[in-house]
């Protein structure tokens, strides 16, 4: 099922924002750094904002609509392509339902030694703050080039905590909240696995997620280092119709079974509920690293290739349906017989090992499609309750038989868990300080 999401569209930009822009810079121009630590009550550290300042607005009402509002000045909206920003604040946090961007940026990092609960509390402040200011268009206190954020592109900012930041704060983690089980076939590379800090920026437009992590590595350089970082895309917003489902890089229509924000389940799906206690309203995110073998993959013909997915190329259909009336969507008859009598879906096909009859065991998956100097293939991530009965029952399925592992192989790793969400005024992970 291809996924369909109503996100309110906003041309630039938070006119709050644009006001906390205008006192960093004023403050930089008139007294440095000393001079906005006093201006906000922050002790003179660069790029936090006081939670609750004063000039926020006076309602929920007031809030959403300061989302809404173009504003002029420095980061005033600019017409065309670009220009839209998403909402950063409510129950979720936006990246995850919001529609799926064109150019997305993973990065992880590992706390410094001596960054304790306090200063992971300073760490959300000055993350609040960057994720307000980058993805109104205005960007954060202290942004050099505020010009390069004026053009959000539909920007958005992720955040997860892995394990370890967990345990710095003294919070208890879930039992998921840790490393995969091992899978036969992995061969993990150690280069992309695990992290105590996960960032999402996601775009139309390389640029602004350029700006953003350049923004955010220099804020949290102080309390933590980089890991890794993982670039993915999709098609470019505009070269086809809204809904369309992607392609990987091995000419296949990707993800088209994938529960919908729309049907009544999904919640129970993605959403954690109050027995998560502080992770009430985030969600378990599973990164997996998958390289594609597309030197030998092209030598298989369009049957086998076919075959080996159990759909068509041309359109994603499955091979259990007519070619001339089925389309992407079209339910896959995994029971169908040819006229030999053996299964049209071969029983180690792809989506007959992705297939599962306990509804329970769905995912929602965002995929993108990655191209290194050595390497390409799928940054394959899902969001759901629980990896450990999501998830894994999944791979191990694919594990053991799977005519795809011919030419895919596992390389990267991580689950995190994704914060809650936030509104305006709100520290983003406060959870995890109450």
């Amino acid at each position: 099922m291809t996924v369909t999401t109503v996100t309110t569209v906003t041309t630039n930009t938070d006119s709050t924002a644009a006001q906390r822009q205008g006192i960093g810079r004023r403050a930089l121009l008139t007294g440095g750094a000393a001079g906005l630590g006093a201006l906000l009550g922050v002790g003179g550290t660069l790029g936090v904002r006081a939670i609750g300042e004063a000039g926020a607005p006076a309602s929920p009402g007031a809030a959403a609509a300061a989302e809404t509002t173009p504003t002029a000045g420095a980061g005033a909206a600019l017409p065309g392509f670009g220009s839209e920003s998403l909402p950063c604040h409510g129950p979720h946090q936006a990246g995850i339902i919001t529609v799926p961007a064109a150019h997305a940026h993973y990065a992880a990092y590992t706390l410094r030694p001596d960054t304790d609960a306090a200063a992971l509390q300073r760490m959300f402040r000055v993350l609040t703050d960057d994720v307000e200011g980058l993805t109104s268009g205005a960007g954060p206190l202290a942004d050099p080039e505020v010009e390069l954020a004026a053009r959000p592109a539909r920007l958005t900012i992720t955040v997860g905590v892995g394990p370890a930041l967990v345990d710095r704060v003294g919070r208890e983690r879930p039992d998921w909240l840790a490393p995969l089980p091992a899978f036969t076939l992995d061969r993990l590379d150690g280069r992309h696995d695990g992290g105590d800090l996960l960032l999402l920026v996601q775009a139309d437009d390389p640029l602004p997620i350029a700006h953003a992590m350049r923004m955010l590595n220099r804020d949290l350089a102080s309390f933590a280092e980089p890991l890794w970082t993982q670039r993915g895309f999709r098609q470019a917003r505009g070269a086809e119709p809204d809904g369309t489902t992607m392609r990987n890089l091995m000419g296949q229509v990707d993800g088209t079974v994938n529960p919908s924000p729309s049907t009544d389940d999904f919640d129970e799906l993605v959403w954690l509920g109050s027995e998560a206690d502080w992770l009430e309203g985030g969600s378990a995110f599973v990164l997996r690293r998958i390289r594609m073998e597309l030197d030998t993959w092209d030598m298989v013909d369009r049957p086998g290739r076919e075959e080996t997915i159990g759909r068509r190329l041309s359109d994603g259909s499955p091979l259990s349906a007519p070619a001339d009336t089925a389309t992407e969507h079209t339910a896959v008859d995994f029971e169908a017989k040819n006229s030999l009598g053996l299964s049209v879906i071969s029983t180690a096909a792809h989506i007959r090992r992705a297939h599962s009859t306990d509804p329970s065991e769905r995912i929602f998956r965002q995929a993108l499609n990655y191209e290194d100097v050595d390497e390409s293939g799928l940054l394959f991530g899902c969001y759901q309750q629980n990896p450990l009965t999501q998830f894994v029952p999944i791979q191990q399925r694919l594990d053991e038989a799977d005519l795809l592992n011919e030419w895919v192989t596992h390389v990267g790793s991580a689950v995190f868990a994704i914060l809650p969400g936030f509104q305006y005024g709100e520290l983003l992970g406060a959870t995890l300080f109450d």
